[in-house]
């Protein structure tokens, strides 16, 4: 069995950050394993507080498992902090981890920030040179790359420019952009592709980046080309969007529906 991992914060109220990941290993047949990085207290109206876990800690889950149970691919989520930034950089460089996707989560869907401004830079010099793949939406796209991201043109320079700075790949996401119709833009070393699909009508949309991130992880973890896990990750938070539970009392963003089943797997996957 392939191993999955997250480096991310721990969201109480289920639907986004590690809790959204493992759920969403689990759909695509993967094992999850987990580095909390910071405890929040949230629910689908907003993030009531939340704390970074000490630097050492997070340093020894990373060695734990990397000792143990290796990941065939990970990701990272809400990291908080520049020492935890620092820490994460410094742990996936020192296991030569595999197949890294850097989520560059700054704020969460309710608008509260998870990430000190003074990180911001760190993140853009520290882990987009060791991701596989980043993945940011809108506006964590125009803080990385200094310059507007309002268009799909724009988000594939953006794109291009993570990619110059080091990244292998970068999905920029387009849940943000108005209309109809929602457009997300890959570039790799060369080519360029725009996924696009009709916008749901919903405020089920809590932890939507995490999930993503989470299925493009447990793609690449099963041995898949970038561009098909990225494919079918957009696909499962599609539909876990469309079958949304609706929970939450209102006045917020609910979370998806982690148990819509993951695209099927050929018959040699993951073997």
């Amino acid at each position: 069995m392939r191993i999955a991992l997250t480096i991310a914060g721990s969201d109480s109220g289920g639907g986004a950050g590690v809790q959204a990941d493992l759920k969403t290993f689990h759909q695509f047949g993967v094992f999850g394993t987990s580095v909390i990085t910071a405890v929040t207290a949230q629910n689908t109206v907003g993030v009531r507080a939340w704390e970074a876990l000490p630097a050492g800690l997070v340093a020894h889950q990373i060695d734990a498992l990397a000792t143990d149970l290796p990941p065939d691919a990970l990701k990272s989520g809400m990291l908080g902090s520049e020492e935890l930034v620092e820490t994460t950089a410094a742990g996936i460089a020192r296991y030569a981890l595999p197949h890294y996707v850097l989520d560059p989560v700054m704020v969460a869907t309710s608008g509260d920030r998870l990430l000190e401004p003074a990180a911001e830079a760190l993140i853009a010099r520290r882990l987009v040179p060791l991701a596989e793949l980043v993945t940011p939406n809108l506006d964590e796209a125009r803080i990385l790359v200094q310059d507007e991201v309002r268009t799909p043109d724009q988000m594939e320079r953006a794109a291009r420019a993570l990619v110059r700075m080091g990244a292998q790949a970068a999905l920029v996401k387009g849940g943000h952009l108005p209309g109809d119709e929602i457009v997300d833009v890959l570039v790799t070393d060369g080519a360029v592709r725009r996924f696009t699909r009709p916008r749901i009508d919903t405020t089920s949309t809590h932890g939507t980046g995490c999930t993503l991130s989470a299925g493009i992880v447990a793609g690449l973890a099963l041995g898949r080309p970038l561009e098909r896990a990225v494919a079918d990750a957009l696909d499962f938070v599609h539909r876990a969007i469309a079958a949304a539970p609706g929970l939450g009392r209102g006045g917020g963003h609910g979370p998806l529906n982690h148990f819509v089943p993951a695209p099927p797997r050929p018959p040699n996957d993951g073997l």
